[in-house]
């Protein structure tokens, strides 16, 4: 799959056009979510958005640019959200700075989870390298700026390593407990708060 063949055609200039890709984008979120990839097309996404597939067109090429845009969308929010927390939790404790996050990423996930489903399916197969380095760089500084509030109770030398690190450790838990059906998300944030406080400290006894 080439890039150019999952980038939009073209942005959108003006007020209305920029409701009308938020529209299209939207659109495919709900077929995604209610449908799978069975209900998945150009059509439908059309039809469901209230535009005409020349319209769509404009916009986007194919199916998986609208993947793409849409997983762009969700990627962007995610950053947008953890950042907030990141920023939030600053004047907590180290437990409940990792809590907090840990409590925003999965909240994040689990508010659309058939969708979160089949997007991470999808992002696997178009092999969605270059903005998950670039949302994973964000979040990774956002995380580390505030590590360093911790430096005297934190083990590991490489706060920036750490970082992402733990990116990848709450991703992995949430990822597979996501997969199983299994999600229960106090259990699920605890589970993600030990896991980044036993890496950071050595110590993973977290209140429940």
């Amino acid at each position: 799959m080439t890039r150019a063949r999952t980038r939009p055609r073209k942005s959108p200039s003006q007020p209305r056009s920029e409701r009308t890709v938020e529209a299209i984008v939207e659109a495919t979120a709900r077929i995604l979510e209610t449908q799978g990839l069975s209900g998945f097309n150009t059509n439908a996404v059309a039809d469901k958005a209230g535009v005409s597939v020349g319209s769509l067109y404009q916009y986007f090429p194919n199916k998986d640019a609208l993947v793409v845009a849409l997983s762009t969308r969700e990627r962007a929010l995610l950053g947008v959200a953890l950042g907030e927390a990141a920023r939030q939790a600053a004047s907590l404790p180290l437990e409940g700075a990792l809590r907090r996050l840990a409590h925003t990423a999965i909240h994040r996930q689990l508010a659309r989870p058939d969708l979160a489903r089949v997007l991470d399916f999808e992002e696997q197969r178009l092999v969605l390298e270059e903005p998950d380095r670039a949302l994973t760089r964000d979040i990774a500084g956002n995380v580390a700026t505030l590590l360093r509030r911790y430096r005297a109770v934190i083990q590991v030398a490489d706060l920036e390593a750490a970082a992402y690190d733990l990116i990848a450790i709450a991703r992995a838990l949430i990822d597979a407990a996501v997969l199983r059906g299994q999600v229960e998300p106090v259990a699920l944030e605890g589970r993600v708060t030990r896991a980044a406080l036993g890496y950071l400290t050595g110590r993973a006894n977290v209140a429940s």
